[in-house]
C-alpha cells in the first residue's frame, strides 16, 4: 500500500489487484513515464510483466498468448508514440476477434490542452483514444480515479463476451498515483458466469430440415468454431448426412485434415473443385465466419459463393455479420457451440435418416490427395535456393506432430493454408483480417509462453523477420525456444510476384544493393548476436538437419533458408487483378443503384 496516502491503495495498486482477481498471469508491454507507477505495483504482484523493445511486438505477443489460451491478452503501453506503436498489433487482434485489453498511460489529467510532453494534440487535445476507436470494441478514458476499477472491469467484460475483440483503457498518469478506497478493487469484479444467445429449437429444426433436404449441402466452418464440443457436434451433423465441409483461412485445423468430408479452403487459394462445389451448393450453413474477401474470391458469384440461387443459413454471435456480404434465408444470432449442439439434437428429434454420398467422398479424396501429392513431389526437389514446397515438406517431416505453426504473410501463410497437411495435434496461427507482416515472430513468443512444452515454429518471410527483429532478444531473455524459420527470398515476394505478373517489373518490391544485386541480412548471424542459436541453410539437405537440431536443443533458434520467389497458386479470383488490368466490373453495379 502507498504510505504517502495514509495506507490507502493507489489506482495502480487497485488495477493490479483486479488483474490478479481476474486470473491474469502475464502482462505484455513496454515502460514509459506514464505507466511506471503501474509497473511498480506489478513488481509486487505474482503477475509477470513481459518486457519488450517495441510496442507492436508486445501487442502481437499478447495476441498470440490469447489465441493459445483463450484468455484475454493484456498490454500496457506508454502515452503518444508508445500507444501508437501498438496500433498495428492491437488492430490485428481486433480484426481476428481475439480478446485483448490495452491499458495506455496518458498525460496528467490537469495538463490537458497545454500540450505537455508527448501529448497527442494539434487538432484535438489529449485525444489519443480516437486513434483506437475505429477497431476496438470500446474505449474508456478515465477522468476520475474512482472510475478506474469500474472501467477496467468493463474493458475485460467487453473484450471477452459476445464476439471477442480488443478494448482500450486510457489512464492519465496521475490516476495511477491517486488514492482509492480499500475495497475499490473488490467492488468491481467480473461476473462469475455469462450466457451467450442460444439458437431456438424451432430455428435449429428448420436448419436441420434445410440440410436434410438439400441435394448439394455444404457446411462452411469459420474461425469462431473452436471448442471441442462445437467440433464434435459439427462432425456429427456432417457425418449423418454426408455434408462436405470447407473452412475459412482462420479455421484451418478445426476439422482434421484427413477427414473424408473436408474439401479444404475456398476463395483465392481454394482448389477449383472446392470453389465449384461452394458456388453450386444449394444450401450453405455458414458458422461463425464473416465471408472475408480472401475466402470469397472478392465476392464475385462466378467463382466461389452464389446467393441466390443458393440458400444461405448464417449463424454468428455478431448481428452485424448476418447478411453483411450475402442475403440470408435463415439468419441466427447465436453462440456457435450451442447452435451446433442444438442442430445436432434437432436432427435426432426429427428422426432425420442418414445419407450416403459415396461418389462425392471419392471425389473429395481424389482431389485432396492430388493436392498433397503434387506438393510432396515439388517438395522432393533438391534445387537451391529451395522451393517453398521443399521447406514445407522438411518442416512437416521433422517437427513433432503437435507443433504450433505461427505464420506471417506470403507463402508461409497462404501456402501453408492451402497445401500443408496439418497433423491432428498441430495448430495453425495466422493473421487473417489484417494480414499483418511482422505478426509471426512476435505472436510466436506469446504462443510459447502459453504452451511452454510445445514446439513453436515461426514460419516467416525475410520481410516479416526484418519487421520484428525485436522479437529475438525477448526470446532469449525469456528462454523461449521458438524456432524462427526465415523463408528468405530477398524480397516482399508475394507483392513482387503480383507486380511482375501485371506490370512486368518488380520495382520497389525486392531488396537490392546499389549495383542491383539481391541483398539480404545474415539472419542466422543476427540471431546469434542476440543470443539465439543460428543456422544458415547452404544446400537442400541442411534444412532438415537444422530443424532437427533446433527441436532437440530447446533453445531460441533462427534458421535462415534461401528460397526461390514463386507465387502461391491462386485457383480462385482476386479482384485486384481486374483493377491492374483496368477492368472495374462493379462500376456498373454502383451506377444501377444511383
Amino acid at each position: 500500500m502507498n504510505a504517502e496516502h495514509g495506507g490507502a491503495p493507489t489506482g495502480a495498486e487497485v488495477v493490479v489487484s483486479q488483474l490478479e482477481a481476474m486470473g491474469v498471469e502475464y502482462v505484455f508491454g513496454l515502460c514509459g513515464h506514464t505507466n511506471i507507477a503501474l509497473l511498480d505495483a506489478l513488481g509486487r504482484s505474482p503477475i509477470e510483466f513481459v518486457v519488450f523493445r517495441h510496442e507492436q511486438t508486445a501487442a502481437h505477443a499478447a495476441d498470440g498468448y490469447a489465441r493459445a489460451t483463450g484468455k484475454p491478452g493484456v498490454v500496457v503501453v506508454h502515452v503518444g508514440p508508445g500507444m501508437m506503436n501498438a496500433v498495428t498489433g492491437v488492430a490485428t487482434a481486433a480484426m481476428d476477434s481475439v480478446p485483448l485489453v490495452v491499458i495506455s498511460g496518458d498525460i496528467p489529467s490537469y495538463y490537458r490542452g497545454r500540450h505537455p510532453h508527448q501529448e497527442v494534440n494539434l487538432h484535438a487535445d489529449a485525444d489519443q483514444v480516437s486513434i483506437y476507436q475505429p477497431f476496438v470494441k470500446r474505449a474508456w478514458d478515465v477522468s476520475r480515479v474512482e472510475d478506474l476499477p469500474r472501467f477496467l472491469e468493463r474493458a475485460f467484460w467487453t473484450a471477452t463476451t459476445g464476439r471477442p475483440g480488443a478494448t482500450l483503457l486510457n489512464v492519465p498518469m496521475d490516476m495511477f498515483s491517486r488514492p482509492l478506497d480499500d475495497d475499490a478493487a473488490s467492488r468491481f469484479s467480473l461476473p462469475e458466469t455469462s450466457t451467450a444467445p442460444e439458437l431456438s429449437p424451432s430455428t435449429a429444426e428448420a436448419i436441420a430440415r434445410e440440410l436434410a433436404g438439400a441435394e448439394r449441402p455444404l457446411l462452411y466452418v469459420g474461425g469462431g468454431v473452436k471448442s471441442p464440443e462445437a467440433v464434435a457436434a459439427l462432425l456429427s451433423i456432417a457425418e449423418r448426412l454426408d455434408v462436405p465441409m470447407v473452412h475459412s483461412l482462420m479455421a484451418k485445423g478445426t476439422v482434421p485434415e484427413n477427414h473424408p468430408l473436408l474439401l479444404g479452403m475456398p476463395g483465392f487459394w481454394g482448389l477449383e473443385f472446392t470453389n465449384d462445389y461452394a458456388r453450386e451448393a444449394d444450401v450453405v450453413v455458414a458458422l461463425a465466419t464473416r465471408f472475408a474477401e480472401t475466402d470469397a474470391s472478392s465476392w464475385d458469384p462466378a467463382y466461389t459463393w452464389s446467393f441466390p440461387p443458393g440458400r444461405l443459413v448464417q449463424i454468428d454471435i455478431d448481428p452485424a455479420e448476418i447478411g453483411r456480404n450475402y442475403p440470408v434465408s435463415i439468419g441466427a444470432v447465436a453462440d456457435v457451440t450451442s447452435a451446433l449442439l442444438e442442430i445436432d439434437a434437432a436432427s435426432n428429434r426429427l428422426g432425420i435418416e442418414p445419407v450416403d454420398r459415396p461418389e462425392l467422398l471419392a471425389r473429395i479424396a481424389e482431389t485432396r490427395e492430388a493436392l498433397f501429392a503434387e506438393t510432396r513431389v515439388r517438395g522432393t526437389s533438391d534445387d537451391f535456393p529451395l522451393k517453398p514446397e521443399r521447406i514445407l515438406r522438411d518442416v512437416l517431416d521433422t517437427v513433432p506432430s503437435d507443433t504450433v505453426l505461427v505464420t506471417d504473410v506470403g507463402w508461409n501463410k497462404n501456402g501453408v493454408a492451402q497445401r500443408y497437411r496439418l497433423p491432428d495435434g498441430g495448430r495453425f496461427v495466422t493473421p487473417g483480417g489484417a494480414s499483418t507482416m511482422g505478426f509471426g515472430p512476435a505472436a510466436a513468443l506469446g504462443v510459447q509462453i502459453a504452451w511452454p512444452d510445445r514446439v513453436v515454429v515461426a514460419l516467416i518471410g525475410d520481410g516479416g523477420m526484418s519487421a520484428q527483429l525485436a522479437a529475438l532478444p525477448t526470446a532469449v531473455e525469456r528462454d523461449l525456444p521458438v524456432i524462427f524459420v526465415v523463408m528468405n527470398n530477398a524480397a516482399h515476394g508475394t507483392i513482387a510476384d503480383l507486380q511482375a505478373g501485371h506490370y512486368g517489373v518488380t520495382h520497389g518490391c525486392e531488396f537490392l544493393d546499389r549495383e542491383g544485386n539481391p541483398y539480404t541480412p545474415d539472419f542466422a548471424a543476427l540471431g546469434r548476436s542476440c543470443g539465439t542459436d543460428g543456422y544458415s541453410v547452404t544446400d537442400a539437405d541442411s534444412l532438415g538437419k537444422a530443424l532437427a537440431d533446433a527441436v532437440a536443443a530447446r533453445r531460441p533458434a533462427v534458421i535462415d533458408v534461401p528460397m526461390v520467389n514463386e507465387p502461391v497458386p491462386t485457383p480462385g479470383h482476386w479482384n485486384i487483378k481486374d483493377i491492374y488490368a483496368g477492368r472495374f466490373p462493379h462500376d456498373c453495379d454502383r451506377a444501377s443503384h444511383r
